[in-house]
C-alpha cells in the first residue's frame, strides 16, 4: 500500500508507471496465494494430555478469540511456553500474518522452537522457525516465530506496526529486563492502531494485576503447574564453614555435588552459580573428581549456541550442568532431578552517586529461587540443596526489581532515541523510573 501510494505521488517517471503497476500486481496476487496455500497447509494441532494448561486450552482459545490481549500467569511446568503459540494457531491465527512468540535469552528460543516443531511434526526452519542474532531461520512459510526479545525490538525500527505478526506473545515477562519493558511500553501504544493484532503476556511468577492494569484491565488467566515433589533442603554455608573452615559457595557446591553422585545412582544435577569465572572453577574441579563417571556441561550467556545446545543432547553417563540463571526459566533439561542453588546471581546495577554501572554479585529473590527449584521436579520427584538458611530465603524480595529501576537512566534515554520510542517522561512504562531519578538527566539529554 505504502509504494502504491509513492508510486502515484511520483511526478518524474511517468513512463515507469505501467511496469511498476504490473510488477506490484504480481506480487498482490502472489501475496493472496501464498495466503491461501497457508490457509491450506496450517499444521494440525495436538496437545500432550498431561499437561495442565492442556486442561484450560478452551478458555484460553476463547479468550484469545474474544480479546485483545490476555494475561496468562502459568506455574512452572505446566506447559505455558510450548502449547500457548499452538493455541493462537488454533484461535485462527498466524495464516494472515506470523504469530511470534518471545523469550529473554537465545538459548530458550531455540530448544523451545525445535520441541514446538516437535510436536507439530513440521520441519524446524519452515513453519515453526527461530531468530537470534545473526541467524534467521525462518521464512514465508513461517507460522511460529521465536526470537528473543531484543530482535523483536530491533525489528520495530523497520517494521514501526509489526505487520509481519498478527500475534505476540511476550514469554517470561517478570523478568523486566529494559527490552521487555521497552516492549511493553511500545505494544500498548501500538495495540490501538492494530486492532487485529493479538497480545499475550506470560510468565510463571508475573505481577498479573499490574500487566492487567497497564493493558487496560485485560483478563487474566491462571493456570496450575504439573510439578513433581521437590524436597528443600537448607544447607548454609556457616554450617558447612564450622565442619570444615572456610568454604565458598563453588567448593561447597562441588562438595554437594559429590555426594549426590556418590549417594544416588540415577538423576542429573543442575548448579546455579552466579559468574562464568565460578563455572569453570567449579567444572575443572568437577571434571578432575568425576571425568569418568559424570559429564560436566557449562550454560552461560556468551557460550555459542551450540555450545548451550550441549544440555539437551543424550548421555550414556550421569550429566552435571553447571549453569548462570540462563536455566532459570523456560528450559526443560532432559534428566534434571538434583538442584544445588547457591542463591546468588550478577545483576547490573548503576551508581547515580558514582555514575558507574557495576555487576555484583546479590542474592536473588524468592521468585527467582523458586524457578530455580522447578528444574528438579519437571521429570520426576526431586531434590533442591539450597546453599543458604531458609532464614535467609524468607528475609528476600519476593520479585526481581525491574531493569528500569536500576539501569543508568542516561544509557535508558540513549535506547530510547536509537529505536524512537519518544519521551521517557512520557513513554508508557509499566513500572517508571522515580521523577527524582530521571530529573538529572533530563535536560542534559534533550538539550543535546
Amino acid at each position: 500500500g505504502s509504494r502504491l501510494v509513492r508510486l502515484f505521488r511520483d511526478r518524474h517517471h511517468p513512463d515507469k508507471h505501467d511496469a511498476l503497476l504490473d510488477r506490484l500486481l504480481e506480487q498482490v496476487h502472489a501475496s493472496i496465494a501464498l495466503r491461501e496455500q497457508r490457509r491450506i497447509d496450517v499444521p494440525r494441532v495436538s496437545y500432550p494430555p498431561d499437561l495442565p494448561i492442556t486442561a484450560r486450552k478452551d478458555d484460553i482459545v476463547a479468550a484469545i478469540r474474544g480479546n485483545q490481549v490476555v494475561i496468562i500467569a502459568g506455574e512452572t511446568g505446566s506447559g505455558k511456553t510450548t502449547q500457548i503459540p499452538k493455541m493462537c494457531l488454533e484461535a485462527g491465527l498466524g495464516i494472515e500474518a506470523k504469530i511470534g512468540c518471545t523469550q529473554p535469552r537465545r538459548v530458550a528460543a531455540l530448544s523451545i522452537s525445535r520441541r514446538i516443531a516437535e510436536e507439530l511434526n513440521v520441519a524446524w526452519g519452515r513453519e515453526v522457525g527461530c531468530k537470534i542474532r545473526f541467524d534467521d531461520r525462518s521464512g514465508a512459510q513461517t507460522y511460529i516465530k521465536l526470537m528473543t526479545d531484543g530482535i523483536l525490538l530491533a525489528e520495530t525500527q523497520g517494521d514501526p506496526t509489526l505487520a509481519e505478526y498478527n500475534a505476540l506473545i511476550l514469554d517470561e515477562a517478570h523478568e523486566r529486563s529494559l527490552n521487555i519493558d521497552f516492549l511493553l511500553g511500545y505494544l500498548k501504544g501500538l495495540l490501538v492502531r492494530r486492532q487485529d493484532l493479538k497480545l499475550i503476556v506470560t510468565s510463571a511468577t508475573i505481577d498479573t494485576q499490574a500487566f492487567s492494569r497497564h493493558f487496560d484491565n485485560a483478563p487474566i488467566i491462571e493456570v496450575s503447574g504439573r510439578m513433581y515433589p521437590v524436597e528443600v533442603i537448607y544447607q548454609p554455608l556457616e554450617a558447612a564453614s564450622e565442619e570444615s573452615g572456610d568454604v565458598s559457595y563453588v567448593e561447597a557446591a562441588v562438595q554437594t555435588a559429590e555426594r549426590i553422585l556418590y549417594e544416588t545412582n540415577s538423576g542429573d544435577l543442575l548448579i546455579f552459580l552466579p559468574s562464568e569465572r565460578d563455572i569453570r572453577e567449579a567444572g575443572d574441579q568437577l571434571e578432575g573428581r568425576f571425568s569418568g563417571e559424570a559429564e560436566v556441561i557449562p550454560l552461560f550467556g556468551r557460550l555459542s549456541s551450540g555450545e548451550q545446545q550441549r544440555v539437551f543432547a543424550p548421555s550414556p553417563r550421569r550429566k552435571i550442568v553447571v549453569a548462570t540463571n540462563i536455566a532459570e526459566t523456560s528450559l526443560t533439561i532432559p534428566g534434571i532431578r538434583y538442584v544445588i542453588d547457591a542463591g546468588l546471581a550478577r545483576i547490573s546495577r548503576y551508581n547515580p552517586r558514582t555514575r558507574i554501572r557495576r555487576l555484583p554479585v546479590e542474592p536473588v529473590s524468592q521468585s527467582s529461587a523458586n524457578q530455580r527449584k522447578g528444574r528438579a521436579g519437571r521429570v520426576r520427584e526431586g531434590l533442591c540443596i539450597r546453599l543458604y538458611s531458609e532464614e535467609d530465603f524468607n528475609d528476600r524480595p519476593a520479585f526481581t526489581q525491574p531493569e528500569i529501576q536500576r539501569a543508568n537512566l542516561a544509557e535508558v534515554i540513549l535506547r530510547m532515541m536509537v529505536f524512537r520510542l519518544g519521551d521517557i517522561e512520557t513513554f508508557p512504562f509499566v513500572q517508571p523510573p522515580t521523577p527524582a531519578a530521571m530529573r538529572p538527566w533530563l535536560p542534559a539529554a534533550f538539550d543535546t
